[in-house]
């Protein structure tokens, strides 16, 4: 914790020019939010395909304005390496967080999820590369570790993909690591499990089971359940995930570079648990969910169990999960009970 408090001090003090890839999407936008809130200038890069104006908007409201003045906007797609190149020009830091993300979705799509989450990486790690940033963190997964039964999931440990998109995100990993060796090029890799939060999209057939089940449980409407239940997953608030990108851009520990980390709790908690802790916050807001849930078939791709051992990005970079699943919870359900996301694109 003091790690992060002492790294958002030194960010006070000291402007960098900061690139988000998929910076109005879920996690982009609570970066940008961050960044921007500790005097950071921050360059981001969208295509607006899963990402949403909205989420900008939101931030441009939640900052103050002189911070707000600090951001500038490129509309573009990663696969279009013209745009990389122009992002990261006179960049410090890259956050990548853009990418298709979803099993669901890559199994259905696999083509396009590997055009953006394959060649769009590499786009912008090439783009990082010529403009010699400083420093490039990316968002990798989970889904990493694949059919290795081990719990809790240990970074060196992993097994085989089940699913397309668990194959583009170990590429990924495989790609800095070729780039760490071949060009001197640093670069960590951040697995995130299961990262839920404010603007995380409720709404689509790809939508996460959090807020999917935050929206249909503040209307009383029915909750469906993948399996027996007994599924559990190590639940990551986005503010966890936040920390987790800024310690890594501006470490000055050279052991902790181009490393890959589990970013997480370290906790699990099964879909039943999750159910439990969504309907009893959601009662403090006199909002009485009396339906039960209803079972339906396991999901292609998903994995049965997954925890996080947090013990290398703790002792390399400090980082400190301030919120488990219940706490997480409590600060999310305000956000979708008191705004209305609007999915259109409008002039910033």
């Amino acid at each position: 914790m003091q790690m992060y408090k002492d790294a958002k001090k030194f960010l006070t003090n000291n402007s960098h020019l900061w690139l988000i890839t998929g910076v109005a999407g879920f996690i982009g936008s609570n970066l940008l939010e961050e960044l921007l809130s500790l005097g950071q200038r921050v360059v981001g890069l969208d295509n607006f395909s899963t990402g949403y104006n909205s989420n900008l908007l939101e931030v441009r409201d939640s900052v103050k304005e002189s911070q707000w003045s600090n951001f500038s906007m490129i509309e573009g797609d990663i696969s279009d390496f013209s745009k990389c190149l122009l992002s990261c020009k006179d960049v410090d830091f890259v956050l990548h967080q853009a990418a298709l993300g979803s099993v669901p979705r890559s199994l259905n799509d696999p083509i396009n999820t590997n055009k953006s989450n394959i060649d769009g990486f590499l786009n912008i790690l090439v783009a990082a590369k010529e403009n010699k940033v400083h420093n490039f963190v990316f968002a990798a997964s989970s889904s990493t570790y694949g059919d290795h039964p081990a719990l809790p999931k240990v970074e060196d440990n992993i097994g085989n993909p089940l699913s397309p998109y668990a194959v583009t995100k170990y590429v990924n990993e495989l790609y800095a690591n070729v780039f760490s060796k071949c060009y001197d090029f640093n670069s960590i890799g951040l697995r995130y499990f299961n990262v839920f939060g404010k603007r995380q999209d409720p709404n689509g057939p790809y939508a996460a089971v959090i807020p999917k089940w935050i929206e249909a449980m503040s209307r009383n409407e029915k909750i469906f359940i993948n399996g027996d239940g007994k599924t559990s997953r190590d639940f990551c608030y986005v503010d966890n995930a936040v920390q987790a990108n800024i310690l890594s851009a501006i470490t000055k520990n050279s052991d902790a570079l181009n490393q890959i980390y589990n970013v997480a709790c370290g906790d699990r908690n099964t879909l039943e648990d999750l159910f439990l802790v969504i309907k009893n916050e959601l009662y403090s807001y006199k909002k009485n969910y009396t339906l039960d849930p209803i079972y339906q078939d396991f999901r292609d791709g998903d994995v049965r169990h997954s925890q996080a051992d947090i013990s290398k990005i703790a002792s390399l970079l400090g980082y400190y999960p301030n919120f488990n699943l219940a706490e997480g919870i409590k600060h999310t359900i305000p956000w979708y009970l008191n705004s209305k996301m609007d999915q259109s694109i409008s002039n910033l």
